[in-house]
């Protein structure tokens, strides 16, 4: 059965920049940058995701996803990017492998964009990562299915989907 494409029209919010302002990458990459300096996170940068979507159309970053391979299946993806588990089951183990998998992957200078639910598991994937040697690792803000709502839920408040940016579904 054909994956199922989905693209809204974003929806604005002040927490984040223009989804229509085109910039080039790398002033995107220093924004990002700005924003851990800020915070001092052990990582590259931080981005809101129309910001990672910019890169990922001027190929000027690779998007992993640190998910499991529940959640891409029966939540969505981002097609083409690549899949990297941080941790894995229903418990949410740690992957033992997932240094020695994202290396098989991609090569230690590669822009890395990684997303995750929330954007927190990404965000430690992203400093493990940086510690194993990778030099530009970006968390993406929000993660795909965005913050929890007052209603404890997801997918009401930012995200990837909710955003409107490209999304398929198994």
């Amino acid at each position: 059965m054909p994956a199922a494409i989905h693209a809204q029209h974003p929806i604005e919010d002040l927490r984040r920049p223009a989804d229509t302002e085109v910039r080039d990458p790398q002033s995107l990459l220093a924004q990002a940058r700005e924003r851990n300096t800020a915070q001092g996170l052990a990582y590259a940068g931080s981005l809101y995701p129309p910001e990672a979507w910019a890169l990922l159309q001027q190929d000027a970053a690779v998007l992993v996803d640190v998910r499991t391979a529940e959640e891409l299946t029966f939540v969505g993806r981002v097609p083409g990017s690549l899949h990297v588990a941080w941790q894995s089951g229903p418990t949410l183990i740690k992957n033992p492998r997932f240094l020695r998998d994202l290396k098989s992957k991609v090569p230690l200078d590669q822009v890395l964009v990684l997303l995750c639910r929330s954007g927190k598991r990404s965000a430690a994937a992203a400093a493990a990562a940086t510690a194993a040697g990778f030099s530009q690792v970006f968390n993406v803000l929000e993660g795909f299915e965005g913050d929890l709502d007052a209603q404890q839920q997801r997918g009401d408040s930012g995200g990837w989907r909710h955003r409107g940016l490209p999304w398929v579904q198994d």
